[in-house]
């Protein structure tokens, strides 16, 4: 047995240092060198401080910012540590109250807005953490964002034009703006 064992432990510490130490500290050696703003988070930097990522939402709720996607995450809103979507089926009754509640709310913050309410403003995402929304989304809440800031409509119209991402490589995906990023854009108008 003891011959059996020296060359099991050497394995294992050979191993694990190869696994556990080597290993991870290639791969994040290559992500600093290739890719540094990914691999620190994608932050958003405001005045030397860190505000947001590109890649995680962050709840809206006053009427002068564009509003983001739902979030589907517990315990609290775009918890970053506990992605997931609702998994609810489109007639689950607790979907369609929820959505009924959401379309509620974004009329009450706009009552003159007789435009149909896009699907991303009332259902959250696969991840419950999507930091973007689709250009309709962002059109339906430029009334309800020029009146809170005292703003022209069309200079918020071309606001959200001016951040709105287009498709990757030009065919992927569907055209989107980051919410935080927009918002930002406003505070600064």
């Amino acid at each position: 047995m003891r011959e059996h064992l020296r060359p099991a432990l050497v394995i294992l510490l050979l191993m694990t240092l190869i696994t556990g130490v080597g290993y991870p500290l290639v791969v994040t050696g290559i992500a600093q060198a290739l890719f540094p703003a990914q691999a620190n988070g994608s932050l958003i930097v405001t005045d030397g401080k860190p505000v947001g990522s590109t890649l995680i939402g962050q709840p809206f709720d006053d009427p002068k910012y564009f509003w983001s996607r739902p979030s589907a995450t517990r315990p609290f809103a775009d918890n970053a540590g506990s992605s997931s979507g609702s998994n609810l089926s489109p007639t689950n009754a607790d979907l369609v109250k929820a959505v009924q509640g959401r379309v509620a709310a974004l009329r009450a913050a706009d009552p003159g807005n007789a435009v149909s309410v896009p699907v991303d403003l009332v259902t959250a995402s696969g991840s419950g953490l999507d930091p973007h929304i689709s250009p309709a989304a962002a059109l339906y809440q430029v009334p309800r964002v020029a009146r809170a800031r005292k703003l022209d409509p069309e200079t918020v119209r071309q606001l959200v034009e001016g951040h709105t991402e287009g498709r990757f490589l030009g065919f992927l995906g569907e055209p989107r703006l980051n919410v935080l990023a927009l918002n930002l854009a406003l505070d600064g108008k």
